[in-house]
């Protein structure tokens, strides 16, 4: 566990799941107008397993590790990775954007991943966080692809090695 501005990074847990999934909704709904540009088939389709009881199948996943920042004790952000490497997920909660949430998530998921035995994590990036993840080392990837009617875009970090 490490904190951050008052901000806790830690592995989730099942009681975590029904504050996570409304992050993620929330974050989809006001945060990536960029992505969905307010199409309410998009959201929908994009949102539709953001439930407690999918995050909470995620939580008790072996092979997933989910971790979540905790700010004056709720949940502000959740992120998840799995031991292939991969970044999977990064929400902030809407009230917690530019305060260290995503930034201190990707972090506990890239040292998750070295953990795990990998030099180098890949996500597929929004459009609305892409910049975020450049400016985290990320790089291009591959050609976006379309994802429920929005475009995803490959991207790779080398973690260890530099």
């Amino acid at each position: 566990m490490t904190a951050r501005s008052q901000i806790i990074f830690r592995p989730a847990n099942p009681a975590d799941a029904a504050a996570s999934a409304d992050v993620m909704r929330r974050s989809i709904i006001e945060l990536c107008m960029e992505d969905h540009h307010s199409d309410p088939d998009i959201i929908a389709g994009w949102s539709a397993n953001k439930t407690p009881e999918f995050v909470a199948t995620l939580i008790e996943h072996p092979d997933i590790f989910v971790m979540v920042a905790e700010r004056a004790e709720s949940i502000a952000g959740v992120g998840a990775g799995n031991r292939a490497g991969e970044i999977t997920l990064n929400y902030v909660a809407p009230e917690a954007r530019f305060t260290g949430v995503s930034s201190g998530l990707l972090k506990s998921l890239e040292a998750a991943i070295i953990e795990a035995g990998h030099g180098s994590a890949k996500l597929t990036s929004t459009k609305t966080a892409r910049a975020f993840y450049r400016a985290r080392g990320y790089v291009d990837d591959g050609e976006p692809i379309e994802w429920r009617g929005a475009l995803g875009f490959p991207m790779r970090k080398l973690l260890v090695g530099r």
